[in-house]
């Protein structure tokens, strides 16, 4: 049976026996009929709250908060439908769009270009968060369960603070989108850390569409509650990266809409655990590194038998990534069992810390083999990782090693659709 994976922008097909094989995919969703029209009403027809335009007066100063390049967010629909309803309302001077880098790299003016199209580019001023420059932090308090806060100045200076995002299952966080577009996403590396400690990261609810009770988004959602968010604006996506549901209006009512579809969509209920899982990191720009592809190690993990193995393809063109401290930290102990030892016994969270914990975790448990376009043999044995040239392969061997009873998951979205055992609450 050949399956077509997730991989970069081209895809990739593996061979599989169907016999011993399940695959898991999203549900499918056909793309909105007219999409602008379905972004446009989510902002006239919010799901809480007045409309966009009604928040908003004359000489208002507005920040919108986006996903960075990491993030497949439809950006150059959602950012123009935004402006069409402000036209005439505030001056185009008076927007600015901060990319919610989180503690990732700024973008570039080709990212950018691509990600917002020129036409944004060229008449609004867009600025990548640095979450490492104090000089543009504003000190906003302690909130949650003891999180030191400092945002974006721009952020906070603004008459009117707009999120957009989308919204999907999260491997700690629970879904993405909503509060996530105000910290970590315009938060201070200090905050960012406190966010992403040990202690919150390795927290058992802390994990794949869990969102009360998980100690990482009940304090996301105690920031953005206690700081301010005008309007919130999030989209829901099928395996195209295309718009299937928009949804607006106050931050958690409209967040909470957007999430039970995404659960819906993107959630698949799976009998027993499995012996090999291959898996991806949904293909560019999702899998354009290494640290990203985490992410669809983790989907696999939730339905791998103890001692399995994970087989990931992520095309990984940006490396590990070379900035941040994460190839450093995952290179620092002789095994993943040591890595965790390690960072158990730390004090203080240190940057790309809480990546490193659940992929060590993971391995720890796990043998993980990857299929990459661009690292070597030699940077993936850096990370306690294997390589394989192929996937089909190596599948076919994990599984006569298992023994003639052994099963095969193949979830050629990865973190797209997240497989969760029967009987798990959710």
């Amino acid at each position: 049976m050949r399956i077509r994976l997730a991989y970069g922008e081209s895809g990739l097909d593996i061979e599989v026996d169907p016999a011993v094989t399940t695959v898991v995919e999203p549900v499918h969703h056909e793309v909105a009929a007219d999409q602008a029209a379905v972004l446009r009403a989510a902002l006239r027809d919010p799901v809480a709250g007045p409309p966009l335009r009604e928040r908003v007066r004359p000489g208002q100063t507005v920040a919108i908060s986006a996903c960075d390049g990491t993030r497949p967010q439809p950006r150059h629909l959602m950012i123009p439908a935004i402006l069409a309803e402000l036209d005439g309302v505030v001056r185009l001077d008076d927007i600015v769009i901060l990319v919610a880098t989180g503690t990732h790299r700024g973008n570039s003016d080709a990212e950018l270009r691509r990600m917002f199209g020129g036409e944004v580019v060229d008449s609004v001023r867009i600025v990548n968060h640095d979450a490492r420059d104090r000089r543009r932090l504003a000190w906003m308090g302690t909130f949650g369960a003891g999180v030191p806060v400092w945002l974006n100045r721009e952020w906070t200076e603004a008459d009117v603070r707009i999120t957009t995002g989308f919204v999907e299952p999260h491997f700690f966080a629970g879904f993405s989108g909503g509060p996530k577009l105000v910290a970590p996403g315009l938060a201070a590396l200090e905050t960012v850390l406190v966010l992403h400690d040990a202690s919150r990261i390795g927290d058992p609810r802390a994990t794949w569409g869990v969102i009360h009770g998980n100690p990482v988004h009940d304090d996301v959602r105690a920031i953005a509650e206690a700081t301010g968010v005008t309007f919130a604006f999030d989209v829901v996506l099928n395996r195209g990266q295309e718009v299937v549901a928009a949804f607006g209006g106050d931050l958690l009512p409209m967040h909470a809409a957007a999430t039970a579809l995404a659960r819906r969509i993107a959630m698949r209920e799976v009998g027993a655990p499995f012996d090999v899982v291959v898996t991806t990191n949904s293909g560019f720009p999702l899998d354009q590194n290494l640290y990203q592809a985490v992410k669809g190690m983790s989907a696999a993990y939730q339905v791998l038998k103890p001692g399995g193995v994970i087989v990931c393809a992520a095309e990984c063109r940006d490396g590990f990534p070379d900035h941040g401290s994460y190839r450093e930290v995952l290179a620092s102990a002789a095994s993943p069992r040591a890595l965790l030892e390690a960072i158990s016994a730390r004090t203080e969270t240190v940057p790309d810390q809480w990546q490193v914990q659940i992929q060590a975790r993971i391995q720890a448990a796990s043998r993980v083999v990857m299929h990459t376009s661009h690292l070597s043999d030699a940077d993936l044995a850096a990370a306690h990782l294997e390589q394989t040239a192929d996937i089909s392969a190596t599948v076919a061997e994990a599984l006569a090693a298992a023994g003639p009873a052994a099963r095969l998951c193949v979830l050629p979205e990865g973190p797209q659709t997240i497989p969760y055992l029967a009987g798990r609450a959710l």
